[in-house]
């Protein structure tokens, strides 16, 4: 497997493990460090931060997730041991541009370690 297959499995596997509230699937995926980070956040003004545990427990919960959304990924960068995806995602209920950073780990395996993300809700008619 090539290392943009890798990179492209675990943006796919966050997606999906947020599309069905898999929280076993995130804490393979994100990094112990991860972040997610927005302006704006769920129409809120500022720069909302929340770091992995937070994240989790927010699935979990189901304040976060549990909508399947359409993906499609604009753009891999590979650096070696870091790399930058560009996805653009679809809800019945949201749209999304996220860009996310993941590096090689220690285990050899890519993680996510961070997400930047414009969530814009689609006008109800």
């Amino acid at each position: 497997m090539t290392t943009e297959e890798q990179i492209k499995l675990v943006i796919t596997a966050f997606v999906k493990a947020g599309d069905h509230s898999d929280t076993n699937l995130l804490e393979c995926v994100l990094h112990d460090d991860f972040r997610v980070m927005s302006n704006q956040f769920m129409g809120k003004p500022g720069i909302a931060i929340i770091d992995k545990r937070k994240y989790i427990s927010n699935v979990k919960k189901g304040i976060f997730g549990g909508i399947p959304r359409k993906m499609k990924i604009e753009s891999v960068d590979d650096f070696g041991t870091i790399a930058q995806v560009t996805l653009r995602l679809e809800s019945e209920e949201n749209y999304f541009v996220s860009y996310n950073s993941l590096v090689l780990d220690v285990d050899n395996r890519w993680k996510l370690i961070s997400n930047l993300a414009v969530v814009e809700a689609f006008e109800k008619v």
